[in-house]
């Protein structure tokens, strides 16, 4: 019933196992992944024919995780899973980016992949499982793909580079970075790391090609067994409406392309593109090539002249030269009710950052399938359509906005002060109010800066930029702060964020077949250079963190207390913890390691709730003075609450320096009272006196002086 096939090789010191034949049979392709204990489905699918009227290939990936996996059932009232978590998206785009390139030019019909994860061991992440899957299925399917890919991390442990370590161990690492590629060029690179070299991460990019290479070898020995035959592939030679295309806009276009200005540039464009448009296709013409076609062959003609100038000149499209940066403003403390606030300018991009301190109460839950955690650090990017002067729908973020947010995360959580030195949940948004070329390196430079405004110890200040390529056969250029429509007709967008000590995030999307270690090292040379250069303009706006935190940011004192008393604090149902909150009106937090942490904006109430928790948790000193309360008096002295909830005895004979002869002739119950605490007898009981301690003053009275007053 099953024709199953089946390659199994060792990893990284793992076994990975593709088998296809039995599940999924009627998909294009399908391919069962299994890396250690976990594994994951991938199938794909590719409708048969195009669909008419469009100009662009219709390619997308869903990553999913089912919670059976990890022996879970999902939370909430419906009890299934709902829409993709953040990280079922950003694994979505992870496996998007390296395969898209790969189709041939030309295919168009509507092709899906989806990648499911079946059983999580909890040690190796689905991710690169995942991509694996979809790089076999794939290459099983006989679309025109022209795989196979593989995928990577690469971890950092004492110097050395790790291969798919596991979720453990990069807790510890200095670098989490996927690589994806085919057998002879790197194509994608995500990564997060703190504060290391360009070379660094170069070793890290190539040491991770090198170690996927045996997943390559078993993804072909598996497409040499089971691989269905390849689709025929229509091809149309439209030379001649190229040709006719070129000569009746390239001077027009060029003319275009020479505007400065995004918005006149735009503009120019669209009317040369309306002039080709009703040259090449007369009214009532039957036999005239359709609107779509004649707009690739526009598309071809301005990568053409684009490219050109940039490969022969050295001149981009807004006159710079390939290194050149363009003009930077920042500012801060632009809204004067937030805890920080930036404005970051890069030529025509602009991204307004600002920043909120919250408490433990803020901290964000997410239930993964490795479990739930908390996560004190949030960043969320808004890529509004008034940005780049268009309407457009405003809803829930999508996929764009979700993996901009998360890389200006990476690049900037590496330089964040360990949270138990800075005990705050942060939280900053970035709006991009202009965008042309790299919105998400202006999230990274201005939430540095608003994080600074708000007073956050930042290790050092962080920045980005965005670089491109130009490559044409042997020939190439690297840009430094690529335009928008730079990144739009050229070959990769490579993203570097970091300090002026190192790189934080790395981003590389290739929309050619893979770049080399030339490339690269050319790129993140250069990218250093425009990093140091922002920085160097941040600095004019900010050089370092503001001393105190802003006015309306709360307030947090942190402070240890015995594991054994935390009970104490809660109190019976929580009826302590709850009194202390209503009465001083702080927040308080404790850890079952009984860390506490007390946040206000008012000093005073974090203060009050401070001395409370003291007094419960803390033991009275021998030889100190403290005030308290006479909570009943016999006949042999008085009982004093003095300390918490702690009651000691003032005996008659230490009630004052002369002799008394009834106890309620110098105190009575309800009276506050200076007491020193003289020791414990040897029942444990406190013994305190007030004769030893100025009832005025509240200091200790010398032996000498009381002596003279008992005389």
């Amino acid at each position: 019933m099953f024709d199953v096939q089946r390659v199994e090789i060792e990893w990284a010191g793992r076994p990975l196992v593709l088998e296809t034949g039995k599940i999924a049979r009627q998909a294009d392709g399908a391919v069962l992944a299994t890396y250690g204990e976990t594994t994951v489905l991938a199938t794909v699918v590719g409708a048969p024919e195009e669909r008419p009227g469009i100009d662009f290939f219709p390619l997308t990936v869903n990553y999913q995780e089912k919670t059976f996996a990890a022996g879970k059932i999902p939370g909430g009232f419906f009890k299934r899973e709902g829409r993709p978590s953040e990280k079922e998206t950003l694994t979505s785009r992870l496996i998007d980016r390296p395969i898209r390139p790969l189709f041939v030019d030309g295919y168009k019909c509507e092709t899906q992949v989806v990648t499911t994860v079946l059983s999580h061991d909890l040690e190796n992440d689905p991710d690169i499982v995942a991509m694996v899957a979809a790089s076999a299925a794939l290459t099983l399917s006989g679309l025109p793909f022209m795989g196979p890919i593989a995928g990577a991390r690469v971890g950092m442990s004492e110097g050395a580079f790790v291969l798919n370590p596991l979720i453990d161990q990069m807790e510890e690492s200095k670098l989490d970075l996927i690589v994806a590629g085919t057998a002879d060029a790197v194509l994608m690179v995500e990564s997060e790391a703190k504060e290391l070299s360009e070379d660094d991460m170069l070793g890290a990019v190539m040491f991770g090609h090198k170690g996927m290479q045996p997943v390559i070898d078993a993804i072909i020995q598996l497409a040499e067994r089971a691989a269905k035959e390849p689709r025929a592939i229509k091809s149309v030679d439209n030379s001649d409406l190229y040709a006719k295309a070129r000569a009746a806009a390239e001077d027009d276009l060029r003319g275009a392309y020479g505007i400065p200005g995004k918005t006149e540039r735009r503009a120019a464009i669209d009317a040369v593109k309306a002039k080709l448009v009703a040259a090449l296709i007369p009214e009532g013409a039957e036999d005239a090539p359709s609107p779509q076609l004649v707009g690739q062959m526009f598309k071809k003609l301005e990568k053409a002249i684009v490219r050109g100038d940039i490969l022969d000149r050295g001149i981009r499209i807004d006159g710079r030269d390939v290194k050149t940066v363009r003009p930077i403003t920042s500012e801060v403390g632009l809204l004067p009710r937030t805890h920080g606030s930036a404005l970051f300018t890069r030529g025509e991009t602009q991204a307004l950052a600002v920043a909120t301190l919250g408490t433990g109460d803020d901290e964000q839950f997410i239930d993964a399938l490795e479990g739930t955690y908390k996560e004190s650090f949030m960043l969320h990017y808004n890529f509004p359509p008034y940005s780049v002067g268009e309407t457009g729908r405003m809803g829930s973020p999508g996929r764009r906005e979700i993996g901009h947010g998360k890389l200006a995360w990476r690049a900037v959580r590496p330089i964040l002060p360990a949270h138990h030195d800075f005990p705050y949940t942060i939280r900053v948004v970035s709006e991009v109010t202009e965008s042309n070329g790299s919105s998400s390196m202006a999230t990274v430079c201005g939430t540095s800066l608003a994080l600074m405004d708000a007073g956050v110890p930042l290790k050092r200040p962080v920045a980005g930029i965005a670089m491109g390529l130009i490559k044409e056969d042997e020939r190439f250029a690297v840009l430094s702060d690529i335009l928008g429509d730079e990144d739009h007709l050229g070959d990769m967008d490579f993203k570097v964020a970091g300090s002026s000590e190192g790189v934080t995030s790395l981003q590389m999307d290739i929309k050619i077949q893979g770049i080399t270690e030339e490339i690269m090292r050319v790129a993140l040379a250069q990218a250093r250079d425009g990093r140091i250069h922002i920085l160097g303009e941040m600095h004019k706006a900010l050089p370092e963190a503001r001393a105190e935190l802003g006015e309306y940011a709360p307030r947090i004192e942190v402070i240890t207390i015995p594991t054994d008393k935390i009970r104490e604090v809660i109190g019976t149902g929580g009826k302590v913890i709850r009194e202390i909150v209503e009465k001083t009106g702080a927040k308080v937090d404790i850890s079952d390691d009984g860390t506490v942490k007390v946040a206000s904006s008012d000093g005073k109430a974090i203060t009050a709730a401070l001395n409370w928790i003291k007094s419960i948790t803390a033991e009275p000193e021998v030889g100190t003075i403290y005030q308290g309360t006479v909570v009943k008096t016999v006949d042999f002295g008085a009982f004093v609450n003095f300390f918490g909830a702690r009651d000691g005895l003032v005996h008659i004979s230490q009630l004052a320096p002369n002799r008394v002869a009834k106890t309620t002739d110098v105190i009575k119950e309800g009276d506050k009272v200076w007491v020193k605490l003289l020791g414990f007898d040897e029942r444990g009981k406190v013994r305190l006196s007030m004769k030893m301690v100025d009832q005025e003053s509240g200091e200790e009275i010398k032996e000498e002086k009381a002596e003279a007053e008992a005389g």
